[in-house]
């Protein structure tokens, strides 16, 4: 082996890690917010999580994303500690998949059938493939599918290029004599943390030693401890990714690092004890890509059988030694963490956009209360929300942003352009509320009263908009655009009431029956009303937006009001919300 095999393996090295990052990326891009979801809801057992971690990291290639994920998510508040123990260990479980998928790299048959499924074989119809998707399709999602087959092939031929640069050594009496340092399980075990704390990549790494193992030079004996070690190594990336977070996202990284250090010192000791009493006779076998990725999968899935019940212990461990914080925010914010995978932090802020919707209804409801039975503490109540509605606006915006510069799919970037208008939409609808609470204290103040007419037709028309603003929440929430067609027919309804309330109102001037002052004060109560109603369209479009594309708004608004559809729904909430027969 000379200089240039060196050049050659370190080139191979190049090609397989960016080939695994590629495919491991655009599996994250496609699979979106899924995996978010998947995460809360598939988690209320150590079992299921299991399963799940197992999936996750199976569809994305990645253990060392899966872990990053969670601690984003902990430090979120989006997930509890023991949720994430059952995921991390099926992680574990999960990235040995990928030793599976490069152990085909030592068929050998001349059956030309067979020899289709080696990697080196068919990837380069899979490339040629990928990159007439990437070059040849307009839909995102057919682009992600050919960067998937592309980074399969550079990640294969990677592989191809450092068993080729190594095959040499199997011939060269020095290499032996490297390997047998390696008899020595201990040196084995730090060796495997070692590179794989380099590399940050526990799959990478045991693809390495399977290149290693296609020499024929790498016994059994000297691989398993490797492979031990190399679990261990891969804590680092969990160890990075927990530096400024809170607590319980550390807590995290101290669970999946006892969970590794734990497994394997476990896994050694009853290694090397089985071995001084049994004599195992495979330990000077050569070890072969199969057998690496045979032992790799033993091994997790050892570890994971010997401590799956132990799961609140892992806790406890991680809370003892990460102890409490004194004082806790009231209420956690996207963590950066999370950008790595733009499809979480988009499904994450739209959990937290249906949260703000949620504040904001709550907000204008209490304010409307105050206009009849004013309290102080419905009033403190109102204003702490909407201080809380000013920080989401702008730790959300700001946030959105900057998920739109990760190389986010169309269908996410639709997904952040009607976030980005529904959080304008819901902070506003605060300030209204605010504008009702000044009204309702000067109506308390001044003692004001309307009359019996003017209470019966403020009461249809709160109705109403206690109606829409349900609606427009509930359709935004479930991303249902057929349900936020029926929101313009109900703020033309709301529209109408206004101005018949206001055609009312003068005529009680008119007549006495009403005061200048209270009309003053009716006014601002309708102005607020009318543009409640209207945030609710705007919310209502910006659904329908996410499924339709983008569209002119005014466009849009003229198509729907030609429609049939449209006259009758409005037909139908004119009567339901009518106001009382006229009377003075």
């Amino acid at each position: 082996m000379d200089i240039f095999s060196l050049f050659t393996f370190c080139g191979g090295l190049a090609f397989f890690l960016y080939g695994m990052t590629t495919m491991s990326k655009s599996l994250e891009k496609m699979a979106g917010g899924k995996l978010e979801r998947l995460l809360k809801r598939m988690t209320s057992s150590p079992f299921k999580s299991l399963l799940l971690g197992a999936g996750i990291t199976i569809a994305i290639q990645s253990s060392s994303a899966m872990t990053v994920m969670l601690v984003g998510l902990v430090n979120s508040g989006v997930m509890e500690i023991g949720q994430t123990i059952g995921v991390i260990m099926g992680s574990n479980i999960g990235t040995t998949m990928t030793a599976w998928i490069l152990s085909l790299t030592g068929i050998e048959s001349e059956n030309v059938l067979v020899n289709m499924l080696k990697p080196e074989n068919f990837s380069p119809l899979l490339a040629l493939m990928g990159v007439v998707l990437i070059m040849g399709s307009k839909k995102q999602r057919r682009r992600d599918i050919g960067r998937i087959l592309v980074g399969f092939s550079i990640l294969m031929y990677g592989m191809e290029l450092m068993k080729n640069s190594v095959s040499p050594l199997a011939d060269l009496p020095e290499f032996s004599q490297i390997l047998t340092a390696f008899q020595n399980p201990l040196l084995g075990v730090l060796v495997g943390v070692v590179f794989t704390s380099v590399i940050q990549s526990s799959s990478a790494s045991v693809g390495i030693l399977q290149a290693l193992a296609l020499t024929g030079s790498v016994t059994y004996g000297m691989a398993i401890p490797i492979i031990m070690g190399q679990n261990i190594g891969t804590c680092v990336t969990a160890l990075i990714s927990s530096i400024g977070v809170n607590r319980n996202a550390r807590r995290v990284s101290v669970i999946h690092i006892s969970f590794n250090v734990i497994g394997t010192a476990a896994g050694l000791i009853l290694f090397l004890g089985g071995n001084m009493l049994f004599h195992y006779s495979f330990m000077d076998l050569p070890v072969g890509a199969v057998g690496v990725a045979f032992c790799h999968t033993v091994f997790n899935v050892f570890t994971t059988v010997l401590l799956l019940p132990f799961s609140r212990q892992l806790e406890r461990l991680a809370r003892r030694i990460i102890s409490d914080e004194p004082n806790a925010e009231e209420f956690a914010f996207l963590d950066p963490l999370l950008l790595r995978t733009p499809s979480v932090a988009i499904s994450e802020c739209t959990a937290i956009t249906n949260r703000m919707g949620a504040l904001a209804r709550e907000n204008l409801l209490l304010s409307i209360q105050q206009l009849s039975d004013f309290t102080e503490i419905r009033e403190s109540q109102i204003v702490e929300n909407e201080d809380k509605l000013d920080v989401y606006e702008d730790r959300l915006g700001s946030y959105l942003v900057q998920i739109s510069q990760h190389g986010v799919s169309m269908d996410d970037i639709r997904t952040v352009s009607r976030l980005l208008h529904a959080i304008g939409d819901f902070e506003r609808i605060g300030d209204h509320a605010l504008n009702l609470l000044d009204s309702a204290r000067e109506i308390r103040d001044r003692n004001l009263r309307f009359s019996s007419p003017a209470k019966e037709e403020l009461q249809v028309l709160i109705s109403a908009l206690e109606d829409i603003l349900e609606s427009a929440l509930n359709c935004f929430t479930a991303a249902d655009a057929a349900g936020a067609q029926l929101i313009e027919p109900l703020e033309e309804t709301i529209d109408r009431l206004i101005e018949e309330i206001r055609a009312r109102h003068i005529a009680r001037l008119q007549t006495g029956a009403c005061t200048i002052q209270l009309g003053f004060v009716l006014n601002d109560l309708l102005a607020n009303f009318e543009r409640v109603g209207d945030h609710c369209s705007n919310i209502a479009v910006s659904v329908i937006e996410e499924k339709r594309g983008a569209m002119a708004r005014h466009a849009y608004l003229h198509e729907l009001a030609a429609r049939e559809d449209f006259a009758s729904n409005l037909q139908a909430d004119l009567g339901k919300y009518r106001l009382p027969d006229k009377h003075i």
